[in-house]
This record gives structure tokens, C-alpha cells and sequence, in this order.
């Protein structure tokens, strides 16, 4: 698990069954933070490495508060992964973001109450700055993705993410959308979080699969289901044009050094427990 600079893909099983994928392997990754939702699939994608892990587990079996957001992004860390495309269903607070559009998401608020949502404590201490949550490089290849395949998109949007599992009431989302908000979905957060604390680049690509409930109509999982099969081949499409463009071996967003002056807690105060979990994922400083 020693190789560098492959791709992650975050995803539901549309992704992970794509065409053109080479030497397919599902491979078991295990983590300090316990189990991954599943095993990960290992690929080769136009001659590049790709890692996809099913983000509610195959037969989507775990519920967006039950995800271990802490294991898969460790596990994709160990896999050898630099960058993270995540994509994901969402309604939509905005009447032009139909069902059917794609956003790409580059700002995020939190309404969840899960725990835990970092990598840090147990004696050892860190304050990763976050003020833009997603790689602005990284999203800008999945824009010009959605451009050349022809996609209703929004270049940029703001996630609002719930807890979930259920939907928002209409009261919420009436609130949720006059506060500016674009998309809401369950499981933006903590997952942007850890991957910038891993130092790895993520951005989200949201898919509309309804107008949640501030539209007067009710979210109903069949209209979602449907929704996400027709959207399959375009998600499958954004994730190949995506993985054919040249992304480089450097990322100027700083994604890749988030942890630079991030750990207060003096070095020679971490409990060694600690320091060795946090060394699975930046074995140069902490190890």
C-alpha cells in the first residue's frame, strides 16, 4: 500500500462497476479507526490507478450517521490515494438546480451533531484551517469535466449538511434556503474534514435528485432512486474525464500541507498511542 498518487473515488455502486475499469480488485484495508464501509476496489482507469470505496457499503447497507468517515478516509490515505473525489446526492434549494444537475461544491455548512469528526485528541492536538473546505484545482478539473460532457452544472455551491437519516421538514428547509444555502445532503461532513487533515485533495460533486421539501412536494426515496440510476452513465463519465486529465504532481491550494503549524500540543507531550495512530497517516510527522 506503499504507491502514490492515486485517485480515490467516493461514491455509490454506479461508480464502482464502471466500464473500461483494468485488473479490478477488491482488497481489504484495515485502519486504527476501525472498518471502512467496505472493502476497497482497486483499478486502473486510461492508465491511471484508481481507488473507489462504496461510501454506504455495497447494497448501500449504512446509514449516513453510521458511516465511519474517520476509517475510509485512513483507508484511502493507506491505499496510497493524493486526491479525493467525492460524489454524492442532494436536493436542491434553488429552482435552477433541477433534478438531474450537478454542483460543484466548494463551500459547506454544518448541522450535524456526529462524533467523532477528526483524526486529533487523546492528548495531541490540531487546529487544521478549513476556511475552504474543498480543492479548488481538484474542482476545477471536475468543472471542465461537466462542461465537455455537456452537464447541467453549477460551478460552484454551498452544501448544507444534516445528520440525517431523515429528511429536513419544511420548516427546516425553508430556513436552510433562505439562509443562502444551495444543495443539503448527509454526508459532506465529517468527510471534507478528515481529508484535509489526512492532507489529501477533495472535492464534491454533488448530483440534484430533488428539491427537498421547501417546494411544498415531499422527498420521496423512489423519485431519488430514479434520479440516481439515470444520472449513473454521467457520473461514470465525469469520474473517466476526470481521471484522463493530467491533474500534476502538486497542488497549490496547500491541501497537501494543511498540517504545517496545525498541532499545537508540544511534541514531546504526545502520548505515544496517539502519535503512532496519527503516524498511519503522516508517517513524516509523526512518525
Amino acid at each position: 500500500m506503499t504507491a502514490s498518487g492515486r485517485l480515490g473515488i467516493i461514491g455509490g455502486s454506479g461508480l464502482y462497476r464502471m466500464p473500461g475499469l483494468a485488473d479490478a480488485a477488491w482488497r481489504t484495508v484495515e485502519t486504527a479507526w476501525g472498518h471502512p464501509s467496505d472493502q476497497l476496489l482497486f483499478g486502473t482507469l486510461a492508465g491511471r490507478e484508481i481507488v473507489f470505496l462504496p461510501r454506504h457499503g455495497r447494497g448501500h447497507r449504512i446509514a449516513p450517521d453510521e458511516i465511519n468517515a474517520r476509517a475510509n478516509i485512513a483507508a484511502l490515505k493507506a491505499a496510497g490515494c493524493t486526491e479525493l473525489l467525492a460524489v454524492s446526492a442532494v436536493g436542491s434549494f434553488r429552482e435552477d438546480l433541477a433534478p438531474g444537475s450537478f454542483v460543484v461544491v466548494d463551500q459547506m455548512v454544518d448541522r450535524t451533531v456526529r462524533q467523532p469528526r477528526s483524526f486529533f485528541g487523546d492528548g495531541i492536538v490540531g487546529h487544521v484551517s478549513f476556511a475552504r473546505p474543498t480543492c479548488a484545482r481538484l474542482g476545477a478539473l471536475a468543472t471542465a469535466a461537466l462542461i465537455q460532457l455537456g452537464v447541467p452544472h453549477a460551478t460552484s455551491g454551498t452544501m448544507l449538511v444534516i445528520e440525517g437519516p431523515q429528511f429536513s421538514t419544511a420548516a427546516e428547509s425553508r430556513l436552510h434556503r433562505a439562509w443562502g444555502m444551495d444543495v443539503v445532503g448527509m454526508t459532506g461532513l465529517p468527510e471534507a474534514r478528515l481529508a484535509r487533515e489526512a492532507e489529501l485533495c477533495y472535492a464534491s460533486v454533488a448530483m440534484v435528485t430533488d428539491y427537498d421539501a421547501w417546494s411544498d412536494a415531499s422527498v420521496s426515496t423512489d423519485d431519488i432512486v430514479r434520479v440516481l440510476a439515470a444520472n449513473a452513465g454521467t457520473a461514470q463519465a465525469l469520474v473517466a474525464a476526470v481521471v484522463a486529465t493530467p491533474s500534476g504532481a502538486t497542488c497549490g491550494e496547500g491541501c497537501r500541507h494543511a498540517l504545517t503549524d496545525a498541532v499545537i500540543t508540544a511534541r514531546d507531550a504526545w502520548p505515544d498511542a496517539s502519535r503512532a495512530r496519527l503516524a498511519l497517516l503522516n508517517q513524516e510527522r509523526f512518525g
